[in-house]
C-alpha cells in the first residue's frame, strides 16, 4: 500500500504512536530499522492510551478493583495493553498479569479439571485464554503458571474444536465466546514457544470457525448473530468477525477460502474516506465503579482508528491490497 491510500494517511497523522507503528509495519511494510518505525516504536510507553491503562496500578499490580472487573480489571486492561504493543518489559505490564495469574484458581494450585458433564468439560474459557495470550506476548511463556494454562486449555478442548461453559447436559456444540479467546492464548503461546503440544488445538479450534465461515449456521445460510458481522473495538469477551480475522491470522489461516464473505463485509464496510467506523460498542465512559466502565475513550463515532487499523491488518495480510 502507499501512504497516499485513503485511510492510511489518516493513521499516520494519529496522536497514537501506537496506531502509527502498525500502521508503519503492518500495513505499508516498513522495516523495524527504518527511523520513523523506530522513532514511533520507542514513543509507545508515553501514548496516552497506553498511559491510561497502566494508570493507578496498586502495590500488588492491581488496580484498586477485581482483576476481571469490565472492563477497569487487570485482565481487560492487559488486553489492550498488548493490542496497543506494550513493551514486553513493561514494568507495569508484567506486574498486572502476574497480579492476574496469581487471582486465576486454576494457576492458585485448586482443582484441576472443572465440572465435566457427557464427556466435556465445562467452563469459562475465555477466562484463561486471555491471560495466557496476553502472557505470552509479554514474554512470559515460559512461567510453569502459563504452560500450564496451555496445556489445561488443549485438554479441555470439545470435540468440535472448541470450549463452551454450558452446564446443560444437552450442549454439544461449542461457544462462540468462549472459544475465541482461547484461541487466540495458543496462537500467540505457539508462536512465542514453538510448543507443538498446542499446533492440533490450535488447528482444530481454527476450524471450528471456519466451518461456519466465522457467522453462519453449519446447518444452512443462516446469520447466527446480526451482531456479529459489526465492527466494535474494544471486543472484550464478546465476538466479531474482524476479531475472527485478526486471530485467524495469528494461528496461520487467515489464507483458507472459508474466510472470503467475512473478508468481503470488512471490504464492504469501507467509507469513503478510506476508514471504517464502529457499528457497536460493549463499553462507556462514567464513573470508574459502573459497570463496562472504561479507562480509555476508544472512539464513540465517526472514523475509529482501532477499527481502520485492523481492517487494513488483515486486508493486506489476506491479500486483499497489495
Amino acid at each position: 500500500m502507499k501512504r497516499s491510500e485513503p485511510g492510511v494517511g489518516w493513521l499516520l497523522r494519529s496522536n497514537d504512536p501506537s496506531v502509527r507503528y502498525f500502521a508503519l509495519t503492518d500495513i505499508l511494510g516498513e522495516s523495524e530499522r527504518a527511523a520513523e518505525v523506530r522513532a514511533a516504536k520507542q514513543q509507545i510507553p508515553t501514548g496516552a492510551r497506553l498511559r491510561a491503562l497502566l494508570s493507578g496500578q496498586r502495590a500488588d499490580g492491581g488496580f484498586g478493583v477485581d482483576w476481571y472487573k469490565k472492563w477497569g480489571g487487570a485482565t481487560w486492561r492487559l488486553v489492550s495493553a498488548v493490542d496497543l504493543g506494550v513493551p514486553p518489559d513493561s514494568v507495569g505490564a508484567r506486574r498486572a498479569a502476574n497480579h492476574v495469574l496469581s487471582r486465576l484458581p486454576l494457576v492458585r494450585g485448586g482443582p484441576h479439571d472443572p465440572h465435566r458433564i457427557r464427556g466435556r468439560f465445562r467452563l469459562h474459557a475465555s477466562v484463561i485464554g486471555n491471560p495466557l495470550g496476553v502472557c505470552a506476548r509479554l514474554g512470559m511463556a515460559d512461567d510453569p503458571r502459563v504452560q500450564r494454562i496451555a496445556r489445561s486449555l488443549v485438554r479441555w478442548q470439545w470435540p468440535d474444536g472448541g470450549w463452551n461453559c454450558d452446564s446443560s447436559e444437552e450442549a454439544g456444540h461449542s461457544s462462540f465466546y468462549e472459544s475465541l479467546a482461547p484461541l487466540w492464548g495458543l496462537s500467540e503461546y505457539l508462536r512465542a514457544t514453538g510448543d507443538d503440544a498446542v499446533r492440533a488445538a490450535i488447528d482444530r479450534a481454527a476450524e471450528f470457525f471456519l466451518k461456519h465461515r466465522l457467522f453462519r449456521s453449519c446447518h444452512g445460510e443462516r446469520v447466527i448473530d446480526p451482531r456479529w458481522i459489526r465492527l466494535h473495538y474494544p471486543v472484550y469477551w464478546h465476538y466479531d468477525i474482524l476479531q475472527m480475522l485478526r486471530v485467524l491470522d495469528r494461528a496461520g489461516r487467515l489464507g483458507d477460502p472459508r474466510t472470503r464473505e467475512a473478508l468481503d463485509l470488512i471490504e464492504s464496510k469501507r467509507a469513503t474516506d478510506g476508514t471504517w467506523r464502529a457499528e457497536g460498542r460493549f463499553w462507556h465512559r462514567g464513573p470508574p465503579n459502573a459497570a463496562n466502565t472504561e479507562v480509555v475513550d476508544w472512539g464513540a463515532s465517526g472514523p475509529n482508528e482501532m477499527i481502520t487499523l485492523n481492517a487494513l491488518r488483515v486486508l493486506v495480510r489476506s491479500g486483499r491490497i497489495d
